[in-house]
C-alpha cells in the first residue's frame, strides 16, 4: 500500500521575535498561512526495517539529515509501533532555502502518510507533539490552513480560515541560512517589534484592509535580499494589497484581490525570475491524494 500526500508551501502574514529565550531558541508571534505550492511525498511499507528516502532534486540529502527522515523515526518512536520498514519519495516543486518550509511540508507529509498506514489514529495532539521533536514548522505543515503560532511556532491556535485571494510568490537567486537569520537579530542594536495584537485583531475579523496595514516580518530589518525592493515594486505596481518577505527569506509574497491583476503580475515578474508562482491560500497543510 501506498499514500500518497501533498505538502503544502507556508507564507508567513506576519513573522515577529518578542524575545530570545534561555534554551537558545526564539519566542515567537506568527500568523501563518498554507499556499497551493506542494510537494508530492509518497509513502510505502518496506520489508527491511529501515527507511529509505529518494528525492527528485539531488543537492538534498536523502539519509538521516533529511527532515522526513526524522519525521518518521519520531512517528515510530512516538507511537511504539514497529518499524518494519518505509519507503519515502519526495517529489520537490516548493523551492529550497526559500523561508517557505518545504522541508518542513515534506516532513509533516510523511507524519500523515505514516498515521494512514499504520492506522495510528493520530489527535492533532500527538501531530504536533510528534512535529514538535522533528522541527518548528512541523506541527503547523501537518495542520495547515490560517494559524497563530507562537512560543518556537509550536503552540498552535486556530484562525478563521480567512477569504479567498490571489498570492504571488518569488525567490530571488540567493539561499539564506535560518540560523544565520537568527544570529542577527540576537546580535541587533534596536529591533522594531510588529502590532500584533492589531493583526491578531484583523486576521479574526477577516478585515483585509486592516491585514495589508499590519502585514511584516522583523527579518526584513536585519537580512539582505538584493532584489526585494525590485519585486516589492512591480508587485505595488499591479495594485497588490500587501507584499512581504515570508520565514527567514529570501522569498516575497503579494496578495492581490484580482485574479488578472495577480497574473500580469506573474507574467512580469517570471521574466527575470524563474521561481515565481501564482497560487492559492490552502485551508489544509497535507492533504492526501
Amino acid at each position: 500500500m501506498k499514500v500518497k500526500v501533498k505538502a503544502y508551501a507556508k507564507i508567513n502574514l506576519m513573522l515577529d521575535i518578542l524575545s530570545r529565550l534561555e534554551n537558545g531558541y526564539h519566542d515567537l508571534f506568527m500568523i501563518m498561512q498554507s499556499v497551493g505550492i506542494y510537494d508530492i511525498v509518497t509513502v510505502e511499507r518496506a520489508e527491511d526495517s529501515e527507511i529509505s528516502i529518494t528525492c527528485s532534486v539531488p543537492d538534498i540529502p536523502t539519509d538521516e539529515r533529511n527532515v522526513a527522515y526524522k519525521a518518521a523515526a519520531e512517528f515510530f518512536d512516538y507511537t511504539g509501533i514497529e518499524n518494519s520498514g518505509v519507503k519515502i519519495d519526495i517529489e520537490k516543486h516548493i523551492p529550497h532555502a526559500a523561508g517557505l518550509a518545504g522541508g518542513s511540508a515534506d516532513a509533516a507529509a510523511v507524519i500523515t502518510a505514516l498515521d494512514r498506514l499504520f492506522n495510528a489514529r493520530l489527535t492533532e495532539k500527538d501531530i504536533i507533539a510528534i512535529g514538535s521533536r522533528v522541527g518548528a514548522d512541523v506541527p503547523f505543515c501537518a495542520l495547515g490552513g490560517t494559524m497563530l503560532a507562537q512560543y518556537t511556532g509550536t503552540v498552535l491556535s486556530h484562525l478563521p480560515d480567512l477569504s479567498e485571494k490571489y498570492i504571488i510568490i518569488v525567490k530571488p537567486g540567493q539561499d539564506i541560512s535560518t540560523g544565520k537569520a537568527y544570529a542577527a537579530f540576537d546580535t541587533a542594536e534596536r529591533v522594531r517589534h510588529l502590532d500584533t495584537k492589531g493583526m491578531l485583531l484583523a486576521c479574526v475579523s477577516n478585515d483585509w484592509a486592516a491585514i495589508s496595514e499590519r502585514v511584516g516580518n522583523v527579518f526584513e530589518q536585519f537580512i539582505e535580499v538584493a532584489d526585494r525592493a525590485v519585486i516589492k515594486g512591480i508587485m505595488r505596481k499591479h495594485g497588490c494589497l500587501c507584499c512581504c518577505m515570508s520565514g527567514s527569506g529570501p522569498s516575497i509574497f503579494g496578495v492581490f484581490e484580482e485574479k488578472d491583476e495577480a497574473e500580469k503580475c506573474l507574467e512580469e515578474l517570471k521574466k527575470e525570475y524563474d521561481s515565481s508562482y501564482l497560487c492559492l491560500p490552502m485551508k489544509n497543510g497535507c492533504e492526501i491524494i
